[in-house]
């Protein structure tokens, strides 16, 4: 229905050559990034990842659930506002800019957790460099494959996250 819904805006909207752009961005693209765009995801990072990683160690304290955290002393609400203003501020910037890449935040942090371990006060920085590596990775992979066409570097985060994803919910089902 979500989909459906997202097709008749294009379709009501869009005028021209349009629909090129907003193709590329519902498939996610980099190609019309800027420098100014680099500040402002610079900005993001500099308000939003002090943040996170400052709450590395209560987030550690909810792998045991609410209950425990709270038993530890912390103010379970408030963090989870707090980090929820923060991540979705992150998002928010890198989606206007580089519009749908999916599988990156899902896929990378569970691949850096399997190799370093789960403390968040290493994974988190680890995962943000590891994901921000493997997009320069799958960008410089979507502007070459095709060469002179550019394909979407979403498509690319999907065709190598997908299978990732699914083995770690397989891994993860063995688990439980």
């Amino acid at each position: 229905m979500a989909t459906a819904a997202t097709s008749f805006l294009i379709f009501w909207s869009a005028t021209g050559d349009s629909y090129r752009e907003i193709l590329s961005w519902l498939m996610g693209s980099l190609s019309g990034a800027l420098w100014s765009d680099a500040g402002l995801v610079g900005v993001a990072l500099l308000l939003g990842a002090p943040v996170i990683l400052f709450n590395a160690r209560a987030l550690d304290a909810f792998a045991f659930g609410d209950s425990a955290a709270a038993a530890l002393g912390i103010d379970v609400p408030r963090l989870r506002w707090t980090l929820l203003a923060a991540t979705a501020l992150l998002t928010g910037i890198m989606v206007s800019i580089g519009g749908a890449i999916g599988f990156v935040g899902l896929v990378v942090p569970h691949i850096v957790r399997l190799v370093l371990g789960a403390r968040h006060r290493l994974l988190l920085p680890q995962a943000m460099l590891v994901g921000a590596l493997f997009m320069l990775w799958t960008d410089t992979a979507a502007r070459t494959l095709f060469d002179p066409r550019e394909l979407p570097v979403g498509i690319i985060t999907a065709l190598l996250g997908a299978p990732i994803f699914l083995l770690i919910l397989l891994r993860y089902r063995r688990v439980t």
